[in-house]
């Protein structure tokens, strides 16, 4: 039998940042702390202690979650503990909030994502039939930013009207916030808005969209693969722009992989005499 450690170092948890193993993490800073800082570790949702009995059953029983407080004390560790006594698999980031920033690892920078009119939960709205901006997009915001954005994709002409109906946010359309911007794809946009370029695999993949997006296929030899895969899958999918992103994830979580951990390996076939 395996057993879910009590506490995780920041680094270790900075090395399951941006997979689909990413635990749901939850911020539990005081108020005062929450806004005197104005970042996030990345994909983090804020909730109160005191809530604690409205807000867990929110969370995945099959993921595991890591909570972080201020210095990773008595908060983080009465939460986790009412969480493994529930049977989940629940484990404190030890030092915190404080530890992660101290260690100079990614923030998502919540001011400027709040400035371009993103919210926890918020539905994200796009143009239909996505290929390739437009489902990096999404990934990004479900690993990096709120795992519990929702997409919608509709008409070109109907985006706008429907993110004002449904208190939404477009994306990849003229005239928004999180768009085109000079040789940059939407994609590059937002992780510039959410401060995560320092984040050197994510920028890595960021190349490799901007030239599949913007046919600057000589940005990285990967973009002509990605440009062909995004194409076929879209495809195959037909209409079915959810099942597209379900299998554009992949393909993304694996760029990822591999620039987080594997962009240095060759080929080993045919082995050498």
């Amino acid at each position: 039998m395996s057993s879910q450690p009590f506490a995780i170092p920041v680094q270790a948890a900075a090395a399951l940042l941006g997979g689909p193993g990413w635990p749901q993490v939850v911020d539990l800073r005081l108020e005062d702390d929450f806004q005197a800082d104005p970042h996030d570790i990345p994909g983090s949702l804020h909730r109160e202690e005191s809530a604690y009995e409205s807000w867990r059953d929110e969370l995945d029983r099959e993921r595991p979650v890591i909570l972080s407080c201020h210095h990773g004390l008595k908060i983080s560790q009465a939460i986790a503990a009412r969480l493994r006594a529930d049977g989940r698999k629940a484990a404190i980031l030890t030092g915190g909030f404080v530890a992660w920033r101290e260690a100079g690892l990614p923030l998502v920078d919540r001011l400027a994502l709040a400035a371009a009119g993103w919210r926890e939960g918020a539905s994200w709205v796009t143009r239909r039939r996505p290929k390739i901006d437009r489902a990096a997009c999404p990934w990004l915001i479900s690993r990096f930013l709120d795992p519990s954005a929702q997409f919608l994709f509709v008409e070109p002409d109907q985006v706008q009207a429907v993110a004002a109906r449904t208190g939404g946010i477009a994306y990849d359309i003229p005239d928004v916030t999180v768009t085109h911007r000079g040789g940059d794809c939407s994609f590059v946009t937002l992780i510039g808005i959410a401060g995560l370029q320092t984040l050197e695999p994510l920028m890595r993949v960021a190349s490799i969209v901007r030239g599949a997006d913007n046919a600057r296929l000589d940005l990285a030899p990967e973009a002509a693969g990605l440009l062909a895969v995004s194409l076929g899958l879209s495809d195959l999918a037909g209409d079915d722009d959810h099942g597209m992103l379900r299998h554009a994830f992949v393909v993304y979580d694996a760029l990822y992989a591999w620039a987080a951990r594997r962009a240095g390996e060759t080929h080993n076939w045919p082995p050498k005499a």
